[in-house]
């Protein structure tokens, strides 16, 4: 890469330049003095994504993805929900913990505990008691692919 002495002079300076090589990416070098008589040349790289800036100014929000994604459920879990056939991961949980809270269903003695009833165990697997932390792992057999 060929360097003018007149854009060269301005890194010495102390000024920074950009060079453009295309709309979706930059090239700039810019000078860091180390010492008085020595001058360092970094070069920093930015790269953006014309089309997902593009798609995202368009509709201002993207298609949700992976937990955050719509799915199918199976006929247990539309039961519990109250007959939702597609619903997102993480709105489930929600309201799986909102039945627990609102039924009391955490062991008072350590709430980490889940005591199920009898809509529990249908999504739990008849278990009768469940870790907080086994909720979301018990739930993934119940969402469609």
């Amino acid at each position: 890469m060929a360097i003018s002495l007149g854009v060269f002079s301005n890194f010495l300076a102390g000024d920074t330049a950009s060079l453009t090589k295309s709309s979706s990416s930059s090239v700039r070098l810019i000078a860091a003095p180390l010492a008085p008589s020595h001058v360092s040349l970094r070069t920093v790289r930015t790269v953006t994504s014309a089309a997902a800036s593009k798609q995202a100014a368009e509709t201002g929000k993207r298609e949700p993805r992976g937990i955050m994604k719509p799915r199918r459920v199976s006929p247990e879990m539309r039961a519990f929900l109250g007959g939702v056939s597609e619903i997102p991961r993480t709105q489930a949980l929600k309201q799986i913990w909102a039945y627990i809270k609102q039924h009391n269903l955490q062991d008072p003695e350590n709430k980490k505990i889940i005591v199920c009833d009898e809509k529990l165990k249908n999504i739990f697997g008849g278990k009768e008691r469940v870790g907080f932390l086994e909720i979301a792992g018990l739930i993934n057999p119940h969402f469609l692919k």
